[in-house]
């Protein structure tokens, strides 16, 4: 018998039988920890990119559920102003977008409940979620939108004045700056970056410096072209003490570390780049993270542990902003499709068979490998069904090709009782493969 499986994420045979078995799942009521109570999806997480992915995944007829914390949203809901989003010409608000982006999910039989997660078990195959309320959520899928948020120095006034003045953002809020007076709190790389990209708006940027005269945390490069850029003023030995207004930022207290003397000026805005904390506490020890703290995931949010996708401000990443999120969440659940084809149909067409299975990978433009399918063929094709044959393009499922460490083209692994039992790369004789065959149906 004859299985050939082609496997990819625009379509795979599998494909109407999974929608079918999709919604026979979705309208049947079986007993507890039935598949019925498994998600395909889970996303922690609501901000874009955890909304995205819902979009997505929901929209690819996998059952998808988002657990929040709080509102739907994230950072980007606290937002007032939001000008640089794709299709926004005349800008909008965060919580507008963001409540559109749960409309959009919901449509789509996205579940989004508000409960916050405290434990996850994520090393099988069925991931387990743990919630504060008690309860415990199954999924095949876990995607991480955790956030990060921007690291705060609790000065008296910066809470109250967020979004109103104090941004933590000048990619995002620049612009609103334009020809007034503003502050730049911070002296890495970043903040010195942050501060010559608002001098292309603001009339003048000040950065208050904890370090004596001439000396920066960045890095030498960035601190010349600072010093020698005419609309950035420098208060060293300082930190802020405090801000002040009625409504917006008005003036701010900056106090002198070396004599104590407290100084008002009167700045417009004040921008806070003294680094960002991603809330990735819940997978630290589960999931590999970077020095700090963030989530390490390839080009397809994959993170170190398989069924595993991390989005957003919570993974390494070099733009963190609201259009990146969202494109985050989007390969993610794309990439998760992908998966529970390829994981599933392996599984369904190899793994769980209980007679022997021979699984080829070849690929349409090897010629051998065309070569080695038609001989394979021809010798099952004398075992009256009793060997299943396989065929898997290479270019379409590399997951498989690196979990089975397939260096060359054709590869031929016999499998039995879901057992890898033996293995031929590359140049083989047929004579080999048809010796253990022979030996697999004594």
């Amino acid at each position: 018998m004859l299985y050939i499986w082609y496997c990819n994420t625009e379509q795979s045979i599998f494909g109407g039988l999974e929608n079918k078995l999709f919604a026979v799942v979705q309208n049947t009521q079986k007993g507890e920890n039935s598949m019925s109570d498994i998600y395909d999806i889970i996303v922690i997480g609501a901000g874009p990119g955890g909304l995205s992915a819902g979009i997505y995944g929901s929209r690819s007829r996998l059952k998808t559920l988002i657990l929040q914390k709080g509102r739907p949203g994230g950072q980007a809901a606290t937002t007032q102003e939001l000008e640089n989003y794709p299709g926004f010409a005349r800008g909008t608000t965060g919580p507008e977008l963001m409540q559109a982006m749960v409309d959009h999910a919901e449509s789509f039989g996205t579940e989004i409940l508000r409960d916050e997660v405290i434990d996850l078990d994520l090393d099988e195959d069925i991931k387990k979620v743990i919630t504060k309320s008690g309860k415990e959520y199954q999924s095949k899928i876990v995607i991480l939108a955790l956030g990060a948020e921007p690291r705060s120095l609790n000065i008296k006034g910066e809470n109250k004045f967020r979004g109103k003045g104090v941004s933590y953002c000048a990619t995002c809020d620049a612009d609103f700056f334009e020809e007034l007076d503003v502050v730049v709190v911070g002296n890495g790389d970043a903040a010195i970056e942050e501060a010559m990209y608002l001098t292309k708006f603001a009339k003048t940027v000040t950065i208050i410096v904890i370090h004596d005269e001439g000396i920066l945390d960045c890095n030498k490069v960035s601190a010349e072209k600072a010093f020698a850029n005419p609309k950035i003023k420098w208060i060293w030995s300082s930190v802020l003490q405090e801000i002040k207004g009625e409504g917006l930022v008005e003036s701010v207290v900056i106090k002198n570390l070396k004599t104590g003397e407290l100084s008002e000026i009167q700045p417009n805005g004040v921008f806070f780049f003294v680094g960002t904390i991603p809330k990735t506490g819940l997978v630290e020890g589960k999931v590999d993270l970077n020095e700090q703290g963030y989530v390490v995931t390839n080009e397809q949010m994959e993170t170190s542990l398989p069924g595993v996708y991390a989005v957003g401000d919570c993974r390494v990443k070099y733009l963190r902003q609201v259009v990146t999120a969202a494109s985050d969440g989007a390969i993610a659940a794309v990439a998760a499709e992908k998966y529970l084809a390829e994981e599933e149909g392996f599984k369904n067409m190899v793994l769980d068979i209980e007679e022997p299975v021979m699984v080829v990978f070849w690929a349409p433009q090897i010629e051998e490998s065309i070569t080695a399918v038609s001989e394979l063929e021809r010798m099952l094709d004398k075992t009256d069904g009793a060997i299943k044959l396989v065929k898997i393009d290479t270019y379409r499922n590399q997951r498989l090709v690196k979990r089975y460490g397939v260096q060359e083209i054709p590869s031929v692994l016999l499998f039995k009782k879901g057992e890898l039992i033996s293995k031929f790369s590359g140049s083989f004789r047929p004579e080999d493969i048809k010796s253990q065959i022979e030996s697999e149906l004594k």
